[in-house]
């Protein structure tokens, strides 16, 4: 299923969070957090000002992202979880990860 978001709506898939703390010790799946990092898989065309200006968004699909807790509005596509948030929800673009899969 294709799913195209609208005015300034990012579809995102949650990244999976790390399985063990720094210090070496796994975390149990009862104990971890939602991760509040993801991948943009698909943006819409940009925010409309009130004089009709569309404002393009900041994101593309492809950025690793970093997004508030409770964002967006959760969806199944395919049997995998994404999100669907405005682009105002978006916190940070992540850039220049290594060792990261």
């Amino acid at each position: 299923m294709n799913l195209k978001p609208l005015n300034d709506r990012v579809l995102v898939k949650r990244l999976e969070s790390e399985e063990k703390t720094a210090g070496g010790l796994y975390i149990p799946d009862t104990a971890k957090e939602k991760p509040s990092r993801g991948e943009v898989v698909a943006v819409g065309p940009g925010k409309h000002t009130d004089d009709g200006k569309l404002i393009p968004m900041a994101v593309k699909a492809g950025d690793t992202v970093l997004f508030n807790k409770y964002a967006g509005t959760e969806v199944k596509l395919d049997g995998v979880e994404h999100l669907v948030m405005r682009e105002d929800d978006i916190l940070a673009v992540i850039t220049g990860e290594t060792g990261r899969k």
